[in-house]
């Protein structure tokens, strides 16, 4: 999994501090190279509960569980060029939530031979999964997640958020080393004026196509949070299927600029080439979705 995280100041959260949030903080138990393990903990859990449960990070009577308030990534804003803050900075998990949201995305999408298929499996009907979907998501401090996920690859229209020259890359001991890392973090001004620049581009020489649409749902999205806030777009997992050379080569940020470059000078040949050097990378990483 891929990762798009919003950090929040502290104080986004409410004033006073909820005792439960600021204990959390200053344990800062989690961090970026441990929490796809927790994340897969909790929905290992999920399953071999008896009763199942419907989410993870929910007890048997669809509450939620303490964890949900306690589950955070934490950050220091000198971590992070450009201004932000003041800190810490704070991403909550919200893997219930996320949860919550993705079931909903998914039954929605589903055929309705697969969803009654789905939800007989599960033990629950149409109107359990609503309700309990819904109360996940009323839960939720602002009028978004503050973690955006995907699997197998990154949203090109994401690396337009970014500075390709503020990459972090961590190879570590090889490619089952947990602190391997490739991410980049921006402040959230810098983030949200690059979404609409390359929207606006992409708007104007593209028309409403794919990349228009996700660089306007992100752009939506990121305007729920504070203007302190910081964004990080993080690799997360898939730098354990990438080698080393292949991934200290990684340039899918900087050929996203010159795509946007390219669209801006009309050199279509330039286009062309790029997209298609992208496409090659990324289509051969998804395809290992069906390797099983």
């Amino acid at each position: 999994m891929a990762y798009l995280r919003v950090y929040e100041p502290l104080s986004a959260f409410g004033e006073p501090t909820p005792d439960q949030l600021k204990k959390a903080v200053d344990a800062a138990t989690l961090d970026r190279s441990t929490v796809g393990q927790r994340e897969q903990c909790m929905w290992l859990k999920s399953q071999v509960a008896v009763p199942t449960r419907l989410l993870p990070a929910e007890l048997a009577n669809g509450k939620p569980a303490p964890s949900t308030g306690t589950d955070v990534l934490v950050l220091d804003p000198a971590d992070v060029p450009g201004e932000v803050g003041p800190g810490p900075l704070v991403c909550p998990l919200e893997l219930r939530a996320r949860s919550a949201a993705a079931l909903v995305s998914f039954l929605g999408d589903a055929s309705p031979a697969l969803a009654a298929t789905v939800l007989e499996a599960g033990g629950v009907t149409a109107e359990t999964v609503r309700s309990r979907t819904t109360a996940a998501l009323s839960g939720l401090p602002k009028a978004a997640v503050h973690v955006l996920s995907t699997t197998w690859t990154v949203p090109l229209p994401w690396f337009a958020l970014v500075d390709p020259a503020e990459r972090r890359l961590v190879l570590g001991s090889g490619q089952d080393d947990p602190a391997r890392e490739l991410s980049w973090r921006i402040s959230m001004s810098d983030a949200l004026t690059r979404a609409a620049e390359a929207r606006e581009l992409v708007e104007s020489t593209l028309g409403d196509s794919g990349p228009t649409r996700i660089l306007e749902e992100t752009e939506r999205w990121l305007t729920n949070f504070d203007p302190g806030s910081a964004v990080e777009l993080d690799y997360g997992g898939l730098v354990q299927l990438i080698a080393d050379p292949i991934l200290e080569s990684d340039t899918s940020a900087e050929e996203v600029h010159s795509i946007l470059e390219a669209l801006r000078s009309g050199n279509v040949e330039q286009l062309a080439e790029l997209f298609n050097e992208l496409r090659e990378y990324w289509s051969e990483l998804a395809a290992r979705e069906h390797f099983n």
